[in-house]
């Protein structure tokens, strides 16, 4: 466990668990406004959590080459999660749009 140092461990650990929480705080938002648009924002930064996962797992066991793998879904992840946050936001967007 020793590819990071423990800042740059600290910042993936907090950046982990503060992506978790705006996944939750936006899905109460959705919720508490009846805006299910919002919905589709909470289940499109998932990729992006996967993502971020995949690299703290690759990192945690020191880069090691058997699961050079994880670099890959990582990559695939990322490029999924910009596009599913993209479509998300034009749903938000189209959505604030028809209701005025």
């Amino acid at each position: 466990m020793n590819a990071l140092s423990i800042p740059t461990w600290l910042i993936h650990i907090s950046s982990v668990i503060e992506w978790i929480a705006a996944i939750s705080l936006v899905g109460a938002y959705a919720q508490v406004t009846q805006r299910p648009a919002w919905f589709t924002l909470s289940y499109a930064m998932l990729p992006a959590l996967v993502s971020a996962m995949c690299a703290c797992t690759w990192h945690f066991f020191d880069n090691t080459e058997s699961l050079s793998w994880l670099v890959t879904v990582q990559a695939a992840t990322t490029v999924l999660g910009n596009c599913t946050l993209c479509l998300s936001a034009w749903w938000i967007w189209r959505a604030s749009k028809i209701a005025s």
